[in-house]
């Protein structure tokens, strides 16, 4: 790394992972920039290349976050990374996505890693989480008229709560030469059906909730419909057909092994979040 003193930009800087990975490198005495298309410390948008190379002034280490609601990147990204490695960057974190390897052909995610993997001068380290328990407290999974409705066949998933997540990006960025070229798989304890999700909102919440099984391909034509972009469709099949065919993320000790303390656990997070929950009910 260079002399400098420390900064890191955070893409994605008003979202679930960005927003607590900046206060916490914040809080840690590094000089941190937020950017976003709104809300951030500096505007950045992946569909304008104007907003790229100033936010990239007196940084030395990134915390990369690819376009969302999105496929196809890899070469957007590229460009970026290029221009990174031109004004010093020296180590880049990126948030992947869970056996990012087993992605289906189209979808670029696998194509990230295998850049940041060849680039000469900077070091990386790869975050690749299991569906995040916030999924259940936004727009994404939300409770509506007392169920969760998805597809799962009655499989499982270890959700992984955002803030561990976010813990695991500050000590990679903290201290990138202790994590160079590591690929964390990052997960909460227990693989969870959603139907004990949804008894788990129900115990916290003080409310019934009831999970509804349907099928994938219904599902993903209600979210296009509801503005999904229609090539965005594979990447749900995709993570939606893992745990159908029993092949959801399992629990790893990865979070513990990096942050030295475990994973947080669904109830703990819904306990943390039961507000979310009996508002909606009112």
């Amino acid at each position: 790394m260079r002399n400098e003193a420390p900064t890191a930009l955070v893409l994605g800087g008003t979202g679930r992972t960005g927003s607590l990975l900046a206060a916490i490198l914040t809080q840690a005495g590094i000089a941190t920039r937020t950017s976003s298309r709104h809300g951030a410390d500096v505007r950045f948008d992946w569909d304008d290349p104007a907003t790229h190379a100033g936010t990239l002034a007196g940084v030395d280490r990134l915390y990369l976050v690819t376009p969302v609601l999105r496929v196809a990147y890899a070469d957007q990204v590229a460009a970026f990374l290029d221009l990174a490695e031109t004004a010093g960057v020296r180590h880049v974190t990126f948030l992947s996505t869970y056996n990012a390897d087993q992605a289906p052909q189209g979808i670029d995610i696998a194509a990230v890693e295998a850049d940041l993997a060849a680039r000469q001068t900077i070091t990386h380290a790869v975050l690749r989480p299991a569906w995040v328990m916030q999924n259940f407290t936004d727009d994404h999974l939300p409770v509506i008229d007392g169920a969760i409705t998805a597809p799962s066949g009655g499989g499982t998933e270890a959700f992984v709560d955002a803030a561990d997540i976010a813990s695991v990006a500050a000590r990679t960025l903290l201290d990138p030469g202790a994590h160079a070229g590591a690929q964390y798989t990052l997960t909460g304890p227990q693989a969870l059906t959603f139907g004990e999700v949804a008894s788990t909102i129900a115990s916290v919440s003080g409310r019934p909730v009831a999970y509804h099984d349907i099928d994938p391909e219904a599902w993903i034509s209600g979210a296009l419909a509801a503005g999904v972009p229609a090539d965005y469709a594979a990447m749900l099949r995709w993570l939606t057909g893992a745990i159908i065919t029993g092949h959801g993320s399992v629990p790893t000790g990865d979070i513990e092994r990096v942050t030295g303390r475990p994973a947080t656990t669904f109830r703990a997070f819904a306990q943390r979040n039961a507000r979310a929950w009996t508002l909606e009910a009112k």
